[in-house]
């Protein structure tokens, strides 16, 4: 049974929107932090290594939230849908393409220390949605 206007404007007003932005200063802020630790608590090469797996997150993360909140992927439903996909592909393809920079990049990679950087940022979305906007009292 669809829903009235109303009841429509309820629903949204009581469960707010998480903004994809947010979620990204998340991933940045964590990342930043985790990387800082590691450079206090082990030095500057695994520092590195840490800092790599976060970009490897923040930055297709950042290209997918640009993505989905462009004029062109709200033009309508299908176009919406579409963009989601397709913009997931390319924050794959970006995370396998850093991933890889990092391998023929950083000299004296710690694989370990980038996969806890990556994993700590990637849960910044269980962050996210523990912490979403409260809804407004009616």
């Amino acid at each position: 049974m669809p829903l009235t206007r109303s009841q429509a404007q309820a629903l949204a007003k009581a469960h707010p929107v998480i903004s994809p932005w947010w979620v990204v200063l998340g991933q940045v802020g964590v990342g930043g932090l985790a990387t800082l630790l590691a450079w206090l608590i082990f030095g500057d090469s695994v520092a590195k290594s840490v800092a790599c797996g976060a970009l490897a997150v923040v930055l297709p993360a950042a290209l997918f939230a640009r993505g989905l909140t462009s004029r062109f992927a709200r033009a309508n439903p299908g176009m919406a849908v579409m963009s989601f996909f397709v913009w997931e592909l390319v924050k794959i393809v970006v995370t396998i393409g850093v991933l890889f920079a990092a391998h023929r990049l950083v000299k004296d990679l710690n694989w370990p220390a980038m996969l806890v950087g990556l994993i700590v940022t990637l849960k910044v979305y269980w962050l996210a949605l523990a912490f979403k906007r409260k809804p407004k009292p009616v």
